[in-house]
Order: structure tokens, then sequence, then C-alpha cells
């Protein structure tokens, strides 16, 4: 009898923890705690697609409630989330609220103009983030940070688990590798909401000019740093699914080679090939699809590996795994021509690229970014909203 009754209770543990998981309130949901705070301002918006609650827009929610929304900020992929990473996005007009539309990835460094911070009051921010520091969301929230300092307009973050947020990893930014995709000096995944990171920018001092900006967080409910959070929304055109989210730690230094992860499929962060890349019978051919127009390969038979297959659980409990992007560079043998500058930028530091070349395995590689891990924990800890 032992056996299945240790079963049951392990089969009732897991489900208690994905109900636990599901069970979060998010900060935009938690209308009574943030409403009074936005009654009779000039409300500006930093959202897209991914800030809603039980499906409706945020948006849409602050105006039902009669709220004066009077300027919407998009960040990387617009404010409905279907442009190509990277793509100028012009500022626009929300076809069904009429509400204007400033982009923050127009060409303009991702800075609002003064005479559009002088339109707002308040600035609410309610989007999804992924806790990884080359994704861009979190580098336009910190530069609208220091526009709400300039303008001692007060930021209130809606907050928003973050679904790589129970592990740490990864080097800390050298910042003189600072760019649109590693702006603080903070580990590849940092395992902090946007919330906690927004406090800990303005208690570090990390603002040009040492700004601090007006701040108020709008705490999640029935969240910690152990959930396991599954995203509603894909956050982005080439995330759509937890796999690729829990993947892209892993993968996304292929952007800085001539492989390709998989965009243009329907399977973006979980395969990688190239063409002249021998012995694997798996293959992709890379296409036009929206959010990814002109993808990396396209049109060209990639030969390479499918990991979609792999168990979630699996994949996350590796962290930051090395092992593919050092399966593909001794396949490729093309030495010092597999790696473009854009790598430091994504992983942060010099010394990664340098111990590939050199022959070093993953495990060796990530053995000697642990002292930075344990560095940025402890620094992190005062601003912590949720118990880890």
């Amino acid at each position: 009898m032992k056996k299945p009754l240790v079963l049951i209770i392990l089969l009732s543990f897991i489900a208690f923890g994905h109900a636990y998981a599901q069970s979060v309130t998010v900060g935009a949901a938690r209308i009574s705690s943030y409403l009074p705070l936005l009654k009779g301002h000039k409300v500006g918006l930093f959202s897209n697609k991914s800030g809603r609650v039980n499906g409706k827009l945020t948006l849409d929610l602050l105006l039902e409630n009669k709220i004066n929304v009077v300027a919407i900020f998009s960040p990387e992929h617009g404010f409905r989330g279907n442009a190509d990473a990277g793509e100028h996005v012009s500022s626009s007009v929300d076809v069904k609220t009429g509400v204007p539309i400033y982009s923050l990835y127009n060409g303009n460094n991702g800075t609002p103009e003064d005479k559009v911070m002088q339109k707002i009051d308040l600035l609410v921010v309610d989007i999804q983030d992924v806790g990884l520091r080359f994704y861009t969301y979190y580098i336009s929230m910190v530069k609208m940070m220091n526009a709400c300092a300039i303008h001692n307009t007060r930021m209130i973050i809606l907050d928003r688990p973050n679904p790589n947020g129970f592990y740490v990893d990864g080097p800390i930014l050298n910042m003189k590798y600072k760019s649109g995709v590693g702006y603080l000096p903070i580990p590849v995944v940092h395992g902090m909401t946007l919330g906690e990171l927004a406090l800990m920018v303005n208690g570090e001092h990390w603002l040009p000019n040492h700004h601090k900006c007006p701040l108020t967080v709008v705490k999640c409910l029935n969240y910690t740093h152990r959930t396991k959070y599954r995203l509603p929304v894909a956050p982005s055109p080439n995330l759509p699914n937890m796999k690729s989210i829990y993947l892209y730690p892993s993968l996304c230094y292929f952007e800085a080679t001539p492989v390709s992860v998989g965009r243009g499929t329907t399977l973006p962060f979980q395969v990688y090939g190239h063409p002249a890349m021998k012995g694997y019978s798996y293959s992709f051919t890379p296409a036009s699809r929206p959010g990814a127009k002109n993808p990396p390969l396209l049109g060209k038979r990639c030969y390479g590996k499918n990991l979609s297959s792999l168990n979630e659980a699996a994949i996350y409990k590796k962290g930051i795994d090395l092992s593919y992007l050092i399966d593909a560079y001794k396949n490729m043998k093309m030495k010092d021509k597999f790696f473009t500058l854009f790598f430091e930028k994504l992983i942060g530091v010099d010394y990664v690229r340098s111990m590939i070349e050199e022959g070093k395995n993953a495990q060796q590689i990530e053995a000697k970014w642990q002292d930075d891990v344990k560095k940025f924990k402890h620094q992190r800890k005062p601003y912590l909203l949720y118990k880890e």
C-alpha cells in the first residue's frame, strides 16, 4: 500500500503546485489598489498586448473605469506586439480607442520626447517581461524611469510574475558591453520582477546622474520566486510558449552566429541549425511569417537539432546551457569567424568566447560565473518583494 500512497501524495503535491502557480493575481488585476491613484490625472501607459487582465487589455480596463489615458508608450514589437525583433516601429494612434501611441522603438534611443512627458501626470507600467538581460522590455522601462525622474512624474508599476524568476544564472554584464540588449550590471537571468528590478535601479543609483524615479509598485498576490508561472499570452512573436521561454537563456547567443534559432518557423527558440551543419537528421526551412518577415537563412534548408520535445523541467533545471552553442561551434568548424561582435553584448563578458575557442566545455565555462551569481543574489536581497 505504501507505493500507491506515496504516488497519490506526490501527484497531489504537483497538482497543488500547478494550481498555486495559476492562482497568482497580477498587479493589474488589483484594480482597487491603484485606480484611486489614477483618478483625476492624465495617465500615460507603457504596455503592449501582454498587459491584460482576464483577456482584456489594461488600456481598455483603464478607459472603462473612466481613467484619462492620454498616451501609450510601446516597446520593441509595438503595442499590438507583431513587429519583428529590432524593427523600427512608428508612432501612431490606437485604432480602437484613439489614444496616441508613442513608440520607444522608432530610432529615438528609446527616450520619449519632453513634450510628450509634459502631457502626463502619471505613468502606468504593465508589461510581461521574461527576466533576461537581453530581453528589451526592462530597458525601455528603465529609460522611462529616467524620463519620469527628470519630469518628476510618478511611475506606477503593475507588477507581473517573472516566468524565469525561480533562478539566477549567467555572468554580470561588464558595462563596457552596455547596449540595447544589455543595459544594467545584472546577470543574464536575474530572477526579478520588473517591480523589483525598478526598486533596485533606484536603490543602486543606476539611472544617469544618480536620478531617482518616483515609484510605486502594485505587487502580485500569491507569487514567490519558486512559483512556476505560465504566461497566458505570448510576450513577443518569437517566444510563443513556455518551452521557448525556458530555452531562450540558452539559445539566444546563436543570434550572434550564422546559426538560425528557428525564426520564421513554428518553433522559434526551440530549434537551431544551419545549411552547412553536418550529421543531423532534423531539418527546417525559415520562411517569412508574422513577427519574422525576413528571418536569417530565409528559404534555406537548415540542419540541426529540435529541442521542442524536451521536458520543460529538464530545461529549466539546467539553467543556461551552453552545450548547444558549443555543439554548433564544433560542427561548423569556422573558428574565430563563428562569432560576431554582437556575442559579447549578449553574454556580457569577454571570457566566454575565448573559453569556447579553447575547447572548454559548458560546465567549465558556467563555473566561472558562479561568483557573479552569488554576488548578485546578495546585492538584490533588499529589493525583493516576494519570498525566495
